[in-house]
């Protein structure tokens, strides 16, 4: 059975952590569906450092959709943008309430999921300026990843491909996550091209 990921985007979502994490989940074999939360009703956006990329759809089309994982990229003022957006909201709680996969990395940690109350029961990491504001159970402000449970969080745009393997673990086994880094050269027995 394939496996479904949300990546939502915003103005100002961190690209680096965005691209990472849609490129290597389907590098994986997941259908990814990269979703616009722009309030102007594009699909394309300005990430953080001026990138411009194009969704698939819009959030607010995917309101009934149901996913295996939602991986939330960071950056300002994306985080911010996402963590108003009604549609993502209610798609997390459902998310978290169902037991299913949810993720964030950089400052979507402390102001996408910690704001909604989505890490009290976690151990969590975030970008090292907002740590303070997860509002987690604990704090492991040393982890590059933090796997507690159905959740999954991450420091930043440095470690957004240790992020980006560790959702295809936890989605597809560890198998799929040693497949996948040996065919993009992380490891010295590379057997595949793409």
């Amino acid at each position: 059975m394939i496996k479904t990921a949300l990546v939502p985007l915003a103005e100002g979502s961190e690209e680096m952590e965005a691209i990472t994490i849609i490129d290597v989940l389907r590098r994986a074999g997941v259908e990814v569906t990269v979703a616009s939360a722009s309030a102007h009703g594009q699909l394309q956006i300005c990430a953080s450092r001026g990138t411009r990329i194009v969704a698939d759809v819009m959030l607010d089309d995917c309101a009934k959709n149901s996913y295996d994982l939602i991986a939330v990229p960071g950056g300002l003022p994306g985080s911010d943008h996402l963590a108003e957006h009604s549609v993502l909201d209610a798609l997390l709680r459902d998310q978290a309430a169902q037991g299913k996969l949810y993720a964030a990395i950089c400052a979507a940690p402390a102001l996408v999921l910690g704001s909604k109350g989505l890490l009290t029961d976690k151990t969590a990491t975030g970008y090292p300026g907002t740590t303070q504001s997860l509002h987690a159970r604990e704090v492991d402000a040393a982890a590059r990843v933090v796997v507690d449970g159905n959740c999954i969080t991450s420091q930043g745009p440095g470690t957004a491909l240790d992020f980006a393997l560790e959702l295809v673990e936890q989605l597809c086994g560890v198998v799929k996550r040693e497949e996948v880094g040996s065919a993009m050269v992380l490891t010295t027995s590379a057997t595949a091209y793409y």
